[in-house]
Parts: C-alpha cells; sequence; structure tokens
C-alpha cells in the first residue's frame, strides 16, 4: 500500500497489521526502522513503512508474521 503521504496509526493498530507484539514496533521506532509521529501517547506511525501480516481470510488469525523493516542509513555528522 504505497502512498504518498502516511496512513498514520498507534502502535497497537500497527502491531495487529505486522502480527507482531507492540514492544517490536516500539523498538523498531528506536532502532530507526519505521519514523515515529510525536511523542508518548500521541505517537503515530506509518502503515506504509511496514508489510501486512498474512491472516487467514476467514478467522483473521495469524498465520505469518510481517518481516522487519530495513534499518535506514543514517548520515554521520562529519567531526
Amino acid at each position: 500500500m504505497p502512498s504518498g503521504t502516511p496512513t498514520l496509526v498507534t502502535a497497537v493498530d500497527l502491531a495487529y497489521w505486522s502480527g507482531r507484539p507492540v514492544g517490536t514496533v516500539w523498538r523498531w521506532a528506536s532502532e530507526g526502522r519505521i519514523t515515529v509521529y510525536g511523542r508518548g501517547k500521541a505517537a503515530r506511525y506509518d502503515l506504509n513503512e511496514v508489510a501486512a501480516a498474512e491472516r487467514d481470510p476467514d478467522t483473521r488469525e495469524l498465520v505469518t508474521a510481517a518481516p522487519a523493516p530495513p534499518l535506514k542509513q543514517r548520515q554521520r555528522n562529519a567531526a
């Protein structure tokens, strides 16, 4: 679902979308794998940065969790 504008959701929503625990979403954000918009309880995450988990079409039960997003390249500050 690539798009030019971010589709912002809560950590809980992104966790369900990816089939991963909420703690994993927070870790991905701290590692720089996904972008965080806002802080604290107002923090939102872009749904377009994470692949969807594979779920059973009838029961919505998790079949396969989404892979971790790649680490983003960080520019090093020149000293």
